[in-house]
């Protein structure tokens, strides 16, 4: 699992990126409200804006960490946005993108990275 400093996560199955986003992030957003997914079929850009995640404290941008096309999406949050926060690493995926450049996971961060890259703010 690769980190974005965006707190997006992906996980890499063959060229379909799993992404969500990290328990820090939704814990520092605290109470979440509203997510805007986007479409199907949307060809996004790495470190380009995706979605937005609404809570109680502030509107977040959703940012693709990987450039592809959107296969799936987590419709199911729309409804529920509790796996969000109970389980952010599986349940609470929030898209699927098909990786048209795999290379650019290298220029994420490892759990540690990451984990080090939160405690310093």
């Amino acid at each position: 699992m690769k980190f974005a400093k965006t707190h997006e996560w992906v996980a890499l199955n063959g060229d379909v990126a799993t992404i969500g986003i990290s328990d820090f992030a939704v814990k520092e957003l605290t109470d979440v409200v509203h997510i805007e997914l986007p479409s199907v079929g949307k060809t996004v850009t790495a470190g380009e804006e995706m979605g937005e995640i609404e809570s109680v404290k502030a509107v977040s941008d959703l940012y693709a960490p990987v450039s592809g096309e959107i296969v799936e999406v987590n419709d199911s949050l729309e409804a529920d946005l509790g796996p969000l926060s109970d389980d952010p690493f599986q349940a609470g995926w929030i898209v699927k993108i098909k990786a048209s450049n795999p290379t650019e996971l290298d220029a994420l961060m490892d759990h540690a990275a990451y984990q080090a890259s939160c405690e310093s703010h």
